[in-house]
């Protein structure tokens, strides 16, 4: 049985962005699409919390917003299919997670299968979850640093686009650690996005090629 194949399309697209907090991500793929690096715009940028500062930059910016409570909804399930119908309504060609701090039902990243984009700050498959900073001092690793993945149903566990290393020193924080690897965060997700739009992302069972 040969293997799964998926190539992202070489188009101008459509993004939504998924945050729940400052969304410094979210802005530095604003910034590459507003400079014409990506060929996409973003066509919303949606929260589950009505005070996220990322929607006020979001605003300031002039793009489209949306918040939705999920305390108005029955169960995980039935707010992940509002999001979904909200994404379908405006022809989302790719969604980008930004900080985003719920974890998306099976039903979510199968309907937009491979067309899912996350950043986690560390170089996985290592250190999954969250506080991962801490989890890297904790284990003493020489490196750690970030990495662009699509989403899968498991957590933190798609086929990896980009990864960027950080230098742990001696004398770290957790907050110091982080500090560093946002830096690069902020280099390679805005440079999948334009990888994914320039279809030149292509998938193989769980290995990203870069054409």
């Amino acid at each position: 049985m040969s293997e799964e194949v998926f190539r992202s399309p070489k188009k101008h697209g459509r993004i939504m962005v998924l945050l729940s907090g400052r969304g410094s991500n979210f802005m530095a793929i604003a910034d590459a699409a507003a400079a014409g690096k990506i060929d996409a715009e973003i066509a919303l940028v949606f929260s589950n919390k009505e005070d996220a500062p990322g929607l006020a930059a979001a605003r300031d910016r002039g793009l489209p917003t949306l918040a939705l409570s999920p305390k108005l909804f029955a169960d995980k399930t039935e707010y992940d299919k509002a999001v979904v119908r909200e994404a379908e309504a405006r022809n989302i060609d790719l969604i980008c997670l930004a900080g985003y701090m719920k974890v998306l039902t099976p039903d979510f990243c199968n309907a937009y299968k491979n067309r899912i984009l996350n950043i986690h700050p560390a170089l996985l498959p290592s250190f999954p979850g969250l506080h991962v900073q801490q989890q890297a001092l904790d284990w003493g690793v020489r490196y750690s640093g970030c990495t662009v993945h699509f989403v899968s149903a498991e957590v933190d566990m798609g086929a990896i686009v980009l990864q960027a290393a950080v230098p742990v020193l001696h004398d770290d924080t957790a907050d110091a650690l982080a500090e560093r690897i946002l830096i690069e965060e902020h280099k390679i997700y805005p440079e999948a996005v334009k990888l994914f739009f320039d279809g030149r992302l292509e998938i193989r069972g769980r290995r990203v090629f870069i054409l």
